[in-house]
């Protein structure tokens, strides 16, 4: 039987990159979709073809046909929305990041182990065609030795335009709800003036971070740091040897830059990823002994991919490339940096 699915937040994201995607999906129903805003979920509900409009998650969550949510809301409410649809036996897609504290990363991992759930993190970049191209030829070039020991890494982010589509979503005037559950937007010991900083961090850059360590290896430590109050940061992490170095910057304008390079002693593959919501995929470029190649394959939507592979790993009860339980080490470094620089030795 064909997982229902609902979706919990109707804004631009919500629409453009998950309930269009999981819609156009023969392998799942959209059956319901829930938003505080009623005019934006009766627009979007009449767009995408869902019968079923709630105004808020909970009664979302009492409809038996609803097995599986995708849930796109505001960040801080992000927590308690996913953990009330894991103890409602429910396997979730949440976007990132899933929490703003270790404490509350393992409180919904424990949920849903306890409930034996599907519980998977918008990391949508894991998913990205190119990615997959780069990981094999990884995988192919460490197990023959062609291009030598890795020698090095660097990753880059600067934060410019999303490429975003402009006619695959719908709007409305109401303003964003209140009266959500909101969880607190950093540990205890993080200063208030820290916490719009920490968020912008975690939204924008913990994607390069998730990947490196998709690439490179699941646990680094930190080498060394150097963050700013807007979020922006250089960071470098030691995979078992292997030095990391991380250079993010904020902008609003601009062309979106984002990537990752792994040098080896004869060369290096390179990463350039597209603009978080541009319909590509990820260009991967091969250099040994001074030539270049471009490896070329699949051009497919990273988030297209990200809906399949949801609906996948549910059929087949596989755990995603993105689980809630990888996902806690996101955080975990993240408040490694910040505490670091919060006590002075960034």
């Amino acid at each position: 039987m064909k997982p229902g699915i609902g979706i919990i937040g109707t804004g631009m994201v919500g629409q453009m990159c998950h309930l269009a995607n999981f819609a156009a999906n023969p392998a799942c129903r959209v059956v319901a979709i829930a938003d505080l805003r009623p005019d934006l979920a009766a627009a979007a509900a009449q767009k995408f073809g869902v019968s079923r409009v709630y105004g808020t998650h909970r009664e979302l969550l009492a409809d038996s046909e609803v097995s599986a949510v995708v849930v796109v809301t505001k960040r801080r409410a992000t927590g308690p929305i996913v953990l009330d649809a894991l103890n409602s036996g429910r396997h979730v897609l949440s976007e990132k990041p899933m929490a703003y504290t270790t404490v509350q990363a393992e409180t919904l991992v424990e949920a849903a182990r306890r409930q034996d759930l599907i519980y998977s993190i918008g990391y949508m970049k894991r998913h990205d065609a190119g990615v997959a191209r780069a990981l094999a030829e990884l995988a192919r070039i460490r197990a023959d030795q062609s291009l030598g020991r890795i020698v090095a890494a660097r990753g880059w982010c600067f934060g410019g335009d999303t490429g975003r589509a402009q006619d695959n979503f719908v709007m409305t005037g109401e303003a964003r709800p209140d009266g959500l559950e909101l969880w607190e937007d950093g540990p205890d010991w993080m200063p208030r003036a820290m916490r719009p900083g920490y968020d912008n961090f975690l939204n924008v850059f913990s994607h390069i971070i998730n990947l490196a360590r998709y690439l490179l290896g699941p646990s680094p430590t930190l080498a060394e740091s150097s963050i700013e109050a807007s979020g922006a940061a250089c960071i470098t992490l030691d995979f078992d040897g292997i030095a990391c170095t991380l250079d993010l910057v904020n902008g609003s304008e601009g062309a979106w830059r984002e990537g990752l390079a792994i040098d080896f002693e004869h060369g290096a593959v390179t990463l350039k990823l597209p603009p978080p919501f541009a319909e590509q995929a990820a260009e991967v470029i091969v250099e040994h002994d001074g030539r270049s190649t471009w490896l070329t394959g699949e051009d497919s939507w990273a988030f297209r991919r990200q809906a399949s592979a949801f609906v996948s790993d549910i059929a087949e009860r596989r755990s995603p490339l993105a689980s809630g339980e990888d996902s806690v080490t996101d955080i975990a470094l993240a408040e490694t940096f910040w505490k670091r620089w919060a006590s002075g030795q960034a």
